[in-house]
């Protein structure tokens, strides 16, 4: 190919680009429509099979001698389960991690044997009891809805960057379908899985995002799943309360991840088709003597909300829920932590206001406050993502009431989980993915060419520097650069901003390699 086709062709690509976020947002409303039914389908299969998982172990409770048929079912659910994840590693976990390696890693996901493993697989968990969440794998449902899309309306053109805003959206539709939270759903996928705000991945996310919470919305009807009704408001004197809360957020986040990991440390010692049988085996007991810790945990939440059990009782969910969650979630069946987290904040936060009513002055209704509180702030230290957890509040509640108080415990327990230098239960998770799989970032990559959109972060290697001036890496070449509403054909003498959005062209050979290289040139240094 000579120079001048080559500059032909990147002067084609800029103005193509430029309507990319439009073309996302068509076909956001498609995938919203496509991942929300497929979302629907499966938190349907969750509730009835938790529901049923109830019943199960309250007939076993009275009738004892049911624990035989129901030990023969427990084994071959557990090799079914065990065989399945063997089979699609991608599909078991949360499936949270595995959307994230493939927007931001490269990694390869398969549709087509992640949605019978996801479905099949969540289905018997939740028949179990497992403490699991749906909120997690609806998020790779919808992000495999979305590149079932992408293949359909894209022909061959797969595994680009626009298969990866069109997976963001999709994700983006899961959380919203999973919560009936669509605001929630979109910032989720910007700042948790694309970790980019640009306009394409923005209008995607926003059309899929929304036309999955109307799809829910239709099939449950217009509550969300967290309704937290009409809950009272802290006094101004009680705000005092908002730093104890956060520190106490903080230190329950940190205190997930750490117990999230280490018992996938410990499973992870033992043959891999006894996993999910051990998980299935302590079920059990709990179901028996403790069935509300069954589940995601919606109806704990509930509970610490409305104080409607005794402080003793919530300080053994607590312990039961974390506990109970760190060995169903290690065992690798297929399940999400994300409604689970929330919960064992809830309970934490109940625990606090319950404390502060019987020995202090704190009046009932706040501890309702307490709880939501403590809950975001739980979120926000464990995944990271304080503005996606304030938002799920807000969602929740109805009402912006209450962002204040929710969003200074949200920080500071940000602030408690950084100075424990405790990471992302998400990013965590993907690394001891990627390593158990053997999928370093060496891994070759089947994409042709591409192009990507980063933004260049105030304190970056890039910025304030000449586009000479920076050693990019192999394999790229910076085609456009967009400044607020402005788009500049960047040359050698271009000096870069911060809030720059750098359009580059990158091969597909060398694309494991670039996107790691770019994302450290356009992030911000935190040393």
């Amino acid at each position: 190919m000579t120079g001048n086709d080559a500059a032909h062709d990147i002067r084609r690509l800029i103005p193509r680009f430029d309507h990319l976020k439009w073309k996302m947002a068509a076909a956001g409303i498609v995938i919203g429509l496509v991942s929300g039914l497929l979302v629907v389908v499966y938190r349907l299969g969750i509730e009835y099979g938790t529901d049923a998982s109830r019943w199960i172990y309250a007939r076993i409770r009275e009738t004892p001698w049911l624990i035989a048929p129901w030990a023969v079912a427990a084994v071959a659910a557990a090799l079914a389960i065990a065989w399945m994840v063997g089979k699609e590693p991608m599909a078991g976990g949360s499936g949270i991690p595995q959307t994230n390696g493939v927007v931001i890693c490269g990694l390869k996901m398969r549709w087509q044997t992640i949605l019978p493993v996801r479905f099949v697989g969540g289905l018997l968990g939740a028949l179990f009891g497992l403490s699991l969440g749906r909120e997690g794998p609806s998020i790779q449902i919808g992000a495999s809805g979305a590149q079932c899309v992408s293949h359909r309306l894209r022909g061959r053109r797969r595994e680009d960057m626009q298969e990866h805003y069109l997976v963001t959206a999709g994700a983006a539709a899961g959380l919203s379908a999973a919560f009936s939270a669509p605001l929630s759903g979109m910032m989720f996928a910007l700042e948790g899985v694309h970790r980019s705000f640009s306009p394409a991945i923005l209008m995607g996310a926003t059309a899929a995002s929304l036309t999955a919470d109307f799809v829910s919305k239709y099939c449950f009807g217009l509550r969300p799943v967290l309704d937290f009704g009409d809950i009272g408001q802290l006094s101004l004197e009680e705000y005092v309360w908002l730093i104890p809360l956060g520190l106490v957020a903080g230190l329950v986040g940190s205190l997930m991840n750490r117990s999230l990991l280490g018992f996938q440390t410990l499973y992870g010692k033992l043959p891999a088709w006894s996993r999910p049988m051990i998980a299935i085996a302590i079920a059990l007991p709990v179901g028996i003597w403790l069935p509300d810790v069954l589940g995601g945990g919606s109806n704990l939440i509930d509970a610490a909300e409305h104080a409607r059990v005794g402080l003793g009782m919530l300080c053994l969910l607590f312990v039961a829920k974390m506990l109970f969650t760190s060995t169903s979630f290690g065992s690798g069946a297929p399940g999400g932590i994300f409604m689970p987290i929330l919960a064992v904040g809830s309970l934490a936060g109940g625990i606090c206001g319950e404390v502060l009513h019987r020995f202090g002055d704190l009046p009932s209704d706040a501890v309702a406050v307490f709880a939501v509180c403590v809950m975001t702030g739980t979120l926000a230290a464990s995944v990271k993502t304080p503005i996606t957890s304030i938002l799920l509040a807000v969602e929740m509640s109805g009402t912006l009431t209450h962002m204040l108080p929710v969003a200074a415990v949200a920080f500071v327990a940000l602030l408690v989980s950084d100075l424990l230098r405790t990471k992302p239960i998400y990013g965590e998770l993907l690394e001891r993915y990627m390593r158990a799989q053997g999928m370093q970032m060496a891994i070759a990559s089947h994409v042709g060419s591409g192009i990507m959109e980063l933004p260049l972060e105030m304190g970056a290697i890039a910025d304030g520097k000449r586009v000479r001036d920076v050693r990019w890496p192999s394999g790229c070449l910076i085609i456009g650069l967009r400044r607020g509403e402005s788009e500049i054909v960047p040359r050698g003498d271009t000096r870069l901003r911060a809030g720059d959005y750098l359009v580059v062209l990158f091969s597909g050979e060398e694309e494991r390699e670039v996107r790691p290289a770019m994302r450290r040139l356009c992030d911000a240094r935190l040393d």
